[in-house]
């Protein structure tokens, strides 16, 4: 009788060497990325190039930027000086309109009615003061009611007045808030209102005298009509709280077009908002900026990048800003001297975008030395041998084999 062999015991004796063969490398692999390859990964993540340079003689600019866009430096907000139906609307937007031309009318009918009520109380008091007077009476009050009635009617006719809108600058019709037939709202008091500059005027007005008819947008909300000047444009933009700090009107700034291909135009900051938008890390100033000259194909509402010059130093001694070492003891930079590197001193002065004024302890020609430091190119979580992530040679962040990627497994790539 045979006895059958258990499969385990029947197989030859090299299955079994190499599974404890590989095993014992898998430790050593372990052990080599667990201890030795994060420090390597370390030191390779950046690379030092050291470079020499020449001092030199010209001019250092600094500038601070913001985004902007495009708005009429003129615009007048018009509204109905009483309430009403509107009955006709002679404008559609982009009209160009003159001053004093007709834009829009309401049914003048209640405003007429208001204005016979009040000439005849007006009659009337002056009727009762009359006989006060005849009576040799006190006409302290018949006085006092002849001056309400008097003001009284000058409402009313101006209310009559306001039931025809006019423009009140010459212009382009840019928004038209209401339609034939629905229901406008008169302002608080009449009078004409055209704005200044929409960098420091705002779109609110200061009423004129009685019988325009119109009003700023500060008394009545949204205006029925608003007209703008698209011959004179101007820029606004808002920046950042830190470069706002460095805005004075007067300054000189380059306009570049978002819209228009390599267009820019010169310009210069004519107001500064006092107050901040925003709050926390998105504070922001207000700036206008006039044009010197308004470019082919401006509009307004176009978006664009505006760079202002805050300082400028000319014919100076000037190097690199990344040259110098800025410290609690001041600034210094490392210069070569009979071939070897010494650090210097230096007093510094304008700060520009990528280079410093040096006041003091450089000259024109000096050599200068500074150190890029450089991102090297493993991987993300460091390496496993020369070239790799976490697995074996060029593995990529938990990499496998050769050539593995983000997570590769085998030979260029795959999965874990």
């Amino acid at each position: 009788m045979s006895v059958r062999r258990p499969l385990f015991a029947r197989r030859p004796s090299w299955i079994v060497n190499t599974g404890l063969g590989l095993a014992i490398a898998g430790v050593g692999v372990w052990a080599y990325l667990s201890f030795a390859q994060p420090a390597r990964g370390e030191a390779s993540a950046t690379t030092s190039t050291t470079r020499t340079l020449t001092v030199q003689q010209g001019t250092v600019t600094s500038t601070v930027g913001a985004d902007g866009s495009v708005t009429s430096a003129n615009t007048a907000s018009a509204s109905f000086g009483t309430s009403g139906t509107v009955t006709e609307i002679t404008v559609r937007v982009g009209d160009v309109v003159k001053k004093g031309q007709v834009l829009a009318r309401i049914d003048p009918t209640a405003a007429n009615r208001n204005l016979t009520a009040a000439r005849a109380d007006l009659t009337a008091a002056q009727d009762a003061l009359a006989r006060a007077e005849e009576a040799g009476s006190d006409t302290s009050s018949a006085t006092a009611q002849v001056t309400q009635a008097e003001l009284a009617v000058e409402a009313a006719e101006d209310a009559v007045e306001g039931a025809t809108l006019t423009a009140t600058m010459d212009g382009t019709v840019i928004t038209i808030n209401g339609s034939v037939g629905g229901t406008a709202s008169g302002s608080a008091s009449s009078g004409g209102a055209t704005t200044g500059s929409s960098g420091s005027g705002g779109s609110s007005g200061s009423g004129g005298s009685s019988g325009g008819g119109q009003t700023g947008e500060s008394g009545t909300g949204t205006a029925f009509v608003e007209i703008a000047d698209l011959d004179t444009l101007e820029i606004t933009a808002s920046f950042a709280e830190a470069d706002a700090t460095e805005l004075e009107v007067g300054q000189a700034a380059t306009v570049t077009w978002n819209a228009l291909t390599g267009v820019t135009a010169a310009a210069t900051v004519a107001s500064i908002d006092p107050g901040a938008s925003g709050e926390g890390e998105s504070v922001t100033y207000g700036a206008t900026l006039t044009l010197a000259e308004v470019p082919d194909g401006a509009k307004s509402g176009q978006t664009v990048s505006v760079s202002v010059t805050t300082g400028t130093a000319e014919n100076v001694v000037m190097v690199n800003s990344a040259a110098i070492t800025s410290g609690g003891r001041g600034h210094t930079v490392t210069t070569v001297v009979d071939g070897r590197q010494v650090v210097t001193t230096v007093e510094v002065g304008l700060e520009g975008d990528t280079t410093t004024e040096v006041t003091s302890g450089l000259a024109v020609g000096d050599q200068v030395v500074y150190t890029i430091e450089e991102s090297g190119g493993s991987g993300e979580q460091g390496g496993g041998f020369p070239g790799g992530g976490a697995g074996l040679p060029g593995g990529g962040q938990q990499g496998g084999f050769t050539g593995g990627g983000t997570r590769g497994g085998a030979p260029a790539g795959g999965g874990r």
